[in-house]
């Protein structure tokens, strides 16, 4: 079952990056958007991780475009996975980058002093 997870987070990660990629969202709010990871609890939720190009700067703002477009988004998944019920998705935004900029800069200034 677990490898089914892994499948479908695959897939749902490459479907709306795609939609992003292509501006099948046509909300202002998420350009620039980039889809990092999905988890999958299990077949029933997926929790979509983002970035931005900016860092935090605009994430609030792009979180809610991102729910405002979860309708569309989860209607156009319905339609290109083959699945009988499609997961309800969260965003969530990734920190991942920043706290590992923020570890290299802390690690430069170690290796200056």
């Amino acid at each position: 079952m677990a490898n089914r997870s892994s499948r479908v987070g695959d897939q749902i990660l490459k479907e709306v990056s795609g939609m992003l990629v292509k501006g099948e969202i046509r909300d202002p709010r998420v350009s620039g958007v980039s889809v990092t990871e999905v988890r999958m609890t299990d077949l029933g939720m997926a929790e979509i991780y983002f970035t931005l190009p900016g860092g935090e700067a605009g994430k609030d703002e792009a979180l809610s475009g991102l729910e405002s477009a979860r309708g569309v988004i989860r209607g156009k998944l319905a339609s290109r996975l083959r699945m009988r019920k499609v997961p309800d998705i969260k965003f969530i935004f990734d920190t991942a980058l920043e706290k590992g900029y923020r570890i290299d800069e802390i690690l430069k200034e170690i290796s200056g002093e």
